[in-house]
């Protein structure tokens, strides 16, 4: 798994550095983000939470909207960049996945052998991306699709947003931690049927 969670975490981060960039906000770029290198956007406890708990996160690109040419747009586009650089990633992985399979003759991945893990990794990547994509578009802050709903609806619904800004961590923990005690994961459910539907889209599977 730690190679495409890597790969994931480092073009999320990387797309929004980039298109805040374009935008005419440096400032990401000044603290070395606009970087392809993992160590530049990975948060050490939010990496290690990723392998206890099946959830964690990377540091997240600094935005400064004074410096945007047009903020409200412009923010809607670098926050919707990460989880549409993950949806390049995951179709990448899904036609690299049927090419493999095809040179295989099988689906089957078997780890005993190169071409079983190669397999392995290219379907870990595409599911990977793909929950990463969906889970960060969902309208809860922090999350980049509370910024692109933000962007979306028209500035009267203002005071609506700042509600979902202030109590959007506190819904997404509790939606994790209810996920924990009882075995039953809401954001699983949203976000698993989707992942499914796109693995059948991109790779065949």
């Amino acid at each position: 798994m730690a190679p495409p969670i890597l790969i994931a975490l480092t073009f999320h981060e990387f797309a929004h550095a980039y298109t805040a960039y374009r935008c005419g906000d440096d400032t990401a770029q000044k603290l070395g983000r606009l970087s392809l290198n993992p160590m530049r956007h990975l948060d050490p406890l939010g990496t290690i939470m990723i392998f206890l708990v099946r959830f964690g996160w990377a540091k997240p690109v600094p935005v400064n909207p004074y410096r945007l040419k047009n903020p409200r747009k412009d923010l809607l586009w670098i926050s919707a960049a990460g989880p549409l650089a993950n949806m390049i990633l995951a179709l990448a992985s899904g036609l690299l996945l049927r090419l493999l399979i095809t040179i295989e003759g099988s689906p089957d991945h078997h780890t005993s052998t190169a071409m079983g893990v190669l397999i392995l990794m290219t379907v870990m990547s595409l599911q990977i991306n793909l929950a990463l994509a969906i889970f960060n578009i969902l309208p809860i802050a922090p999350l980049d699709g509370s910024k692109i709903l933000s962007g979306l609806l028209p500035v009267r619904f203002g005071k609506f947003i700042g509600v979902l800004e202030r109590f959007g961590p506190f819904i997404l923990i509790g939606l994790i931690v209810i996920g924990r005690a009882t075995d039953v994961s809401i954001l699983g459910r949203l976000i698993w049927p989707f992942v499914d539907f796109f693995s059948k889209l991109f790779a065949g599977i």
